[in-house]
């Protein structure tokens, strides 16, 4: 039997690196898929590359109460439930060192990275099946810090937040609910912070972080998916509560 065999799965930032990838493996493993993200035409495409069949997506901005519920709503209506919650919405806001951060981008970054994963328990959390499963996205910059990229930090800590108080009061119907730490991975929005970090030098500034992993890349998002499928399956029935570090080594320096 498939590991996600007759589950519903929700997942925000669908239409990302991490989200997409852990779509497909979730369609594997025999769950049925709702997508979430900002850019509908980005989605439908998505879902297409994903082969159409068990997946179906609501464009939503996940900072908006309205655009939440209606997310949600839209994935029961199809499913008739949800078993699996990857509250994994993210945007990483710019590189700039914090007196000169600009407060409308740090706002925003709040609004998505802490509202957004807030809203997405708030609302998803009631019609998540007991006995099911619900994994944030925070970071390793939510265990740490790191200059020039505030927002972003406090964010993820904030997510941290989030993870704990949600974990205790759904405990009492077997609901799950983790947090992820990945390392840097190779995507689109490290190409923008590497941009951000060295302009006009990305690929130098890639191969520094890389030397500071002590396993000398940075992951795959096939990596950070098959953590999140372990996370959703009941294969990890008595975890909740924790913070699942996939980072190649970086934090134990």
């Amino acid at each position: 039997m498939k590991r996600l065999e007759n589950k519903a799965a929700l997942i925000t930032g669908g239409a990302g690196s991490i989200g997409k990838t852990t779509a497909k493996l979730f369609l594997q493993e025999g769950a049925k898929v709702w997508l979430v993200d900002l850019n509908e035409e980005a989605l439908k495409k998505t879902a297409e590359e994903l082969g159409g069949k068990n997946i179906g997506y609501t464009a939503a901005d996940v900072s908006k109460s309205a655009d939440v519920q209606r997310y949600v709503n839209d994935a029961v209506a199809a499913y008739g439930k949800i078993d699996v919650f990857f509250n994994n919405a993210g945007i990483e806001g710019v590189v700039k060192p914090i007196a000169d951060y600009p407060e409308e981008v740090f706002d925003k970054v709040i609004a998505v990275n802490v509202k957004g994963v807030w809203l997405g328990a708030k609302y998803a959390l009631p019609q998540i099946k007991d006995g099911g499963s619900m994994i944030i996205t925070s970071s390793v910059a939510g265990l740490n810090g790191s200059p020039n990229v505030s927002a972003y930090i406090t964010s993820k800590h904030a997510a941290l937040g989030v993870m704990r108080a949600t974990a205790v009061e759904s405990a009492s119907r077997g609901i799950r609910v983790n947090a992820i730490h990945p390392s840097p991975v190779d995507n689109r929005m490290m190409r923008s912070l590497e941009e951000g970090f060295a302009p006009g030098a990305a690929e130098a500034a890639k191969k520094e972080l890389e030397k500071s992993i002590p396993l000398g890349r940075y992951a795959q998002p096939e990596e950070i998916a098959q953590l999140v499928v372990w996370l959703g399956s009941d294969e990890s029935r008595f975890i909740t509560g924790t913070s699942q570090v996939i980072d190649g080594g970086l934090s134990v320096l």
